[in-house]
């Protein structure tokens, strides 16, 4: 079917929903990885396998780095039960926005701009374009700072040759999207890989990593170690991952049929919570390595990427530790830089239904993250890097809560969702989660703009 043909909704959703027809979602996609039929549940899996994959390196950019590295330095093992309950409460919000974009064939954007006032939608367009913005600025940073330390090049320009991933998407897109799923997932499987063998060097406490993951009382009682407890939920939970997972579900060429549906979920939800246990993993191995690398070591000040690059090599006692470190941050960097500009895209097209050349959207994207890195680099020194990661996480925390509140609204309301929506349990869990994400945050935004 042509990208730019409206599709007919189901009548019971025709009456809440401002519109009966629209546009697919990320049209030059939408419906392109055949679903094969009569096939293993594995075969089927497979197919599935991948939107998760997208979305999972959102939960372990540069931003989630610069936490974590300093939640394992300066508090040990502690703050692990914080990264497992975020990852918890991620892949919750996942699975909504599987159901969204599978049950009504709209992603978040769209359901928006079909369900409030137009000064509304603006408005939630122009709060999420930042936060995009914010988190494309990490990771543009991040990038850098990988290739400064891995081949001397200063920030800025590491910062103007992170804009050549537009042209990467646009590439992989052309050639299929399942191309673009195994660039990300041979990423992750370098980052992966990287912290293995760093984990190996550091030889971690197992009985401090088994009592990490139990919730401490102590993480309520210390205010340092609250403040990077909400820090890492902050890091983790993404805004546009919620836009671009109810997006790229819909590239599966699923039945359009209740049963085919509910396959679509099913199988999707698979795919996310295997994804994002892996991110946990990551992110995990991260304060884990900061952990036994720097706290007990006098190191425990440690708050800066750089800083925990050019002590690694002599904590370790071998020349290589600090390269796989900084490579790793580069994989990472690039990774969700590429998933970060597909998400913009998606906004976009979303919001406002504005239709522009793909390689115009991405370009569009990618400047609004470049130039204030480079702007502010270049007037103020390359020591600001690391506070320009932080200020993106501030922007973040704002932008949760109008991503989070929409999401759990529709897919608990039984008229826009039908026979999909939420049951009571998990509107509960999905309230609940909510309402703690938006408060810790702004707990988090509180205590910044105070200190």
């Amino acid at each position: 079917m042509p990208a730019n043909v409206p599709l007919p909704l189901e009548p019971a959703a025709a009456s809440v929903w401002r519109r009966t027809g629209k546009r697919v979602s990320l049209s030059e996609s939408h419906g392109s990885v055949a679903v094969p039929v009569g096939v293993s549940p594995w075969r089927k899996l497979l197919a599935f396998s991948g939107p998760g994959y997208l979305v999972a390196v959102g939960y372990m950019d540069p931003g989630n780095w610069a936490t974590d590295l300093q939640g394992g330095a300066q508090f040990g093992y502690t703050l692990l039960s914080v990264i497992l309950i975020s990852n918890l409460l991620a892949i919750l919000l996942q699975h909504f926005s599987i159901k969204l974009g599978v049950a009504t064939g709209r992603d978040l954007a769209q359901a928006c701009r079909d369900s409030y006032s137009r000064p509304v939608v603006i408005f939630q367009w122009v709060m999420c374009e930042l936060a995009i913005a914010a988190c494309d600025l990490a990771e543009v940073v991040g990038s850098a700072i990988g290739l400064q330390l891995l081949f001397g090049i200063p920030l800025v320009w590491g910062c103007i040759i992170t804009a050549a991933d537009v042209l990467i998407v646009l590439a992989l897109q052309r050639k299929g999207f399942r191309k673009l799923e195994a660039l990300v997932v041979m990423l992750i499987l370098t980052i992966a890989v990287c912290f293995a063998i760093e984990l190996f060097l550091a030889k971690p406490s197992l009985a401090g990593i088994a009592f990490g993951f139990a919730p401490s009382p102590d993480i309520l009682r210390n205010p340092a170690m609250l403040y990077l407890a909400i820090g890492i939920l902050g890091a983790t939970v993404m805004p546009h991952n919620l836009y671009l997972h109810s997006s790229i579900v819909q590239t599966r060429a699923f039945a359009p049929t209740s049963v085919g549906k509910r396959e679509a979920i099913r199988y999707a939800t698979y795919d996310v919570v295997g994804a994002l246990l892996f991110a946990l993993l990551v992110n995990a191995a991260i304060l884990i390595l900061a952990a036994a690398a720097f706290h007990g070591n006098g190191h425990e000040d440690v708050g800066e990427i750089q800083q925990a690059y050019h002590l690694l090599d002599g904590v370790f006692g071998v020349t290589f530790a600090s390269f796989l470190f900084a490579f790793a941050l580069l994989a990472s960097g690039q990774n969700s830089t590429l998933t970060g500009t597909l998400a913009g895209q998606i906004v976009m097209e979303g919001f406002l239904d504005l239709q522009m050349p793909p390689w115009l959207r991405r370009l569009v994207t990618r400047l609004l993250a470049v130039v204030p890195a480079v702007v502010i680099i270049s007037f103020y020194g390359e020591q600001e890097a690391t506070k320009l990661i932080v200020a993106s996480q501030v922007c973040l925390s704002l932008q949760l809560g109008f991503a989070v509140w929409p999401l759990v609204r529709f897919t608990s309301d039984r008229a826009k969702m039908g026979e999909f929506t939420n049951p009571s349990w998990l509107k509960g869990l999905g309230w609940a989660s909510a309402i703690l994400i938006i408060g810790l945050n702004l707990k988090l935004l509180v205590d910044i703009v105070l200190t």
